[in-house]
């Protein structure tokens, strides 16, 4: 089946709910169905993001919705209330007419909880049984017709990514609503679960002991049926793959070998960085500089023009170049994940974190926000205890986000680029692995003394599952990594290139006149300043056009924010310039290199000779003719990067989840006086040292 097409909805739009534990399989299978063409929205009330989308199936319409994971009705996190909101009709816009309950076939005693109180509502359900293949190579064999008819409901093998099952299961939850099917007799006849969590529970005349000994009988009851059920379905056979992975398992998660690993698959992976996209990455900038200069050939000279290829391509360009370094590292993240060695690493670093006060479901949204803060800190959501949530909430940016990528590469290819560690390990790889080394541990101190202060909290159990181990689907990887990419992209073409423009414009105007720039251009020269001791008419025309430029961007109005901003960037190294670009940095990090690209006016350059930016920044010079950047500076500023926080759109999501303004601006104030002074410290320790 081809992923259907999205329509827009109607009256008589079936809608069908995906529901499961988490890493079921269930949004693959959602994916498989929309070809990643969902919606996503927040639902009523609540930041919880909704994934949906609407398709047509043999002329039926349908709304596909695709819930939050949850193991049980008996909902704990955020998430979990929401799903079971929709399931139950609490949220009755949502209300779906059937569910599609995910069950992964390698762990089907714990997915069938949930699909037991689901056959307990009075809505239909199906039932998507995904990784059969990976179960029959553990030894094992599953009579399908057996377990439907033990179950009471329709059970469709699905393999997501071979296209497998995926109409035969559709049509099942269509059938199902259409002839009411797949639905067993409600256990007290009214369409409610007959055992909620304790706020649903009916009979108030009843203790609080009595409430609880009958839902701890109901508990018991349904995970005997479902033994039973296992015990007649299910077939046992060699244990060989079990075997192995264990074997696996005892190196991966091995509490120094694991870490070893873990190291060297890091290492690996900013070592791809640097190799794999060198050659796409000159492609893009020798593109990027020839359409800048093609812009200027073909349109007049003038302010227009000027936008156009020295703030609209200059801006975007210098980001857009980075595309392929982005592609690479979210392959790599695609490829961990979809192989099942990101909850390893998990688990290898939940005893790390435990000693620090954090909860073992904080990993993942740290983890996740290594690609983005944002996904990263909605991820949170699963964390039930409210004051380790905000703990995970404002460490979370300390991750080395993908935007501060471009950042590091652009001061590594300036500064680092060409030298080896043992002839053989890329320095650059190092460094960028310093860096988020850097992260993690800062985010590991921080929690400790967040979880020991403002945020003490006794411990929580914490329990992990480790998925099977699978060969990464290359379909999956390859539409994670593009959508990442697009993503990338969609952010450089509004977010980059309205700072772009806005940069731009502070560092065109106010315009000097021509007997201004004569001026300022004598008063400089006489106070030993830059520029030389000439009129414009007596200079060279290539070398007045610079100086004049030079000229204009110190008088702009960036300029003079510069200078204003510069008396407290100097202990750091930097010069007024740097601090222009930190300044557009706060609005998105990766807006520094852009900003860059325009102050040096790199944008429009296309033949192998003239400079880009790389050179530019080699070659920049303050006012008494002393070098700018060094790799003193270059190590300065990424450690400055790492720490600050300089993202407004995350600013705004975690003040969104924390509805809390206090939190947002405490996480914004230490941020920034750590990335002060760590930055202030590495300067002046190198400086101390005699690195320059």
């Amino acid at each position: 089946m081809k992923p259907a097409k999205p329509i827009e909805s109607s009256n008589s739009t079936i809608k069908i709910a995906v529901a499961g534990n988490p890493n079921a399989g269930k949004t693959t299978l959602f994916n498989a169905i929309t070809g990643l063409k969902q919606k996503v929205a927040n639902y009523p009330g609540v930041t919880v993001e909704k994934k949906s989308a609407f398709l047509r199936f043999e002329d039926q319409l349908i709304e596909l919705i695709d819930l939050p994971g949850l193991y049980s009705l008996d909902a704990t996190s955020i998430d979990e209330q929401i799903a079971r909101d929709v399931i139950l009709g609490k949220l009755e816009s949502e209300r779906p007419d059937s569910i599609i309950a995910v069950v992964d076939a390698t762990n089907l005693e714990r997915n069938l909880y949930l699909v037991q109180q689901l056959l307990e509502q009075n809505v239909p359900v199906v039932v998507a049984l995904t990784m059969i293949d990976l179960f029959e190579d553990y030894g094992h064999q599953i009579n399908i017709e057996k377990l439907s008819e033990l179950l009471g409901t329709q059970v469709v093998c699905v393999n997501a990514i071979k296209n497998n099952g995926i109409r035969e299961i559709l049509e099942s939850a269509v059938s199902a609503v259409n002839h009411k099917k797949a639905v067993a007799p409600s256990e007290n006849g009214n369409g409610k679960l007959s055992l909620l969590p304790k706020s649903e529970l009916t009979g108030q005349d009843e203790s609080s002991d009595d409430r609880n000994q009958t839902a701890t009988a109901k508990i018991f009851e349904r995970y005997k049926k479902i033994n039973q059920i296992l015990n007649e379905s299910v077939v046992h056979n060699d244990k060989s793959a079990h075997d192995r992975a264990e074997k696996i398992d005892r190196v991966l998660t091995h509490p120094i070998f694991g870490l070893i690993i873990l190291f060297a698959v890091l290492l690996l992976v900013f070592q791809a960085i640097f190799s794999w996209a060198a050659f796409p990455m000159e492609i893009l900038e020798g593109g990027i500089g020839a359409l800048g200069e093609s812009v200027k050939e073909l349109l007049p000279p003038g302010m227009l023009t000027d936008l156009i290829a020295d703030g609209i391509i200059a801006g975007v360009g210098g980001v857009i170049v980075f595309l392929p370094q982005i592609l690479v590292l979210f392959l790599f993240i695609s490829i961990l994940e979809d192989s099942g060695y990101m909850a390893r690493a998990a688990f290898l670093m939940d005893k790390l974190m435990s000693k620090v006060g954090l909860h073992g479901r904080a990993f993942l949204p740290l983890i996740s926000s290594f690609a983005c803060a944002i996904p990263g800190i909605m991820a949170t959501r699963t964390i039930e205890d409210q004051r380790d949530r905000l703990a995970t909430i404002l460490i979370a940016p300390l991750m080395s986000c993908s935007a501060r990528l471009p950042v590091y590469t652009l001061m590594i290819a300036a500064f680092f680029s060409g030298q080896y560690v043992f002839g053989v390990i890329s320095l650059g790889a190092l460094i960028m692995l310093a860096m988020y080394l850097l992260g993690i541990t800062t985010a590991i101190i921080v929690a400790y003394v967040l979880k020991r202060t403002v945020l003490k909290a006794p411990p929580t159990p914490f329990v992990m599952e480790l998925p099977p181990y699978r060969l990464p689907n290359l379909r999956t990887v390859f539409q994670n990594m593009l959508l990442r990419g697009w993503l990338f992209v969609k952010r450089a073409g509004t977010v980059i290139l309205l700072i772009s423009m806005i940069l731009w414009a502070l560092m065109y105007f106010p315009r000097l006149d021509e007997n201004a720039a004569a001026s300022l251009q004598n008063q400089t020269s006489q106070a030993g300043g830059e520029l030389r001791d000439a009129a414009p008419a007596d200079l060279s025309a290539e070398t007045n056009e610079a100086d004049l430029k030079a000229l204009q961007l110190k008088n702009s109005f960036a300029g003079k924010l510069g200078h204003l901003i510069q008396p407290v960037i100097e202990p750091l190294g930097f010069d007024w310039k740097i601090g222009v670009s930190l300044i557009a940095s706060f609005a998105a990090r990766e807006v520094l290199v852009s900003t860059l690209s325009i102050i040096y006016n790199v944008g429009g350059e296309a033949d192998a000779s003239s400079p880009t930016l790389v050179s530019a920044l080699r070659e920049a010079r303050r006012d008494d003719g002393s070098i700018v950047w060094t790799p003193l500076t270059a190590i300065t500023l990424m450690v400055f990067f790492v720490l600050a926080m300089q993202c407004m759109s995350t600013v705004a999501v975690v003040r969104r989840e924390t509805n809390s303004w206090k939190w947002t601006a405490f996480m914004v104030i230490y941020m920034t006086t750590l990335a002060y002074l760590a930055a202030f410290l590495t300067h002046q320790a190198g400086r101390f040292l005699g690195f320059s």
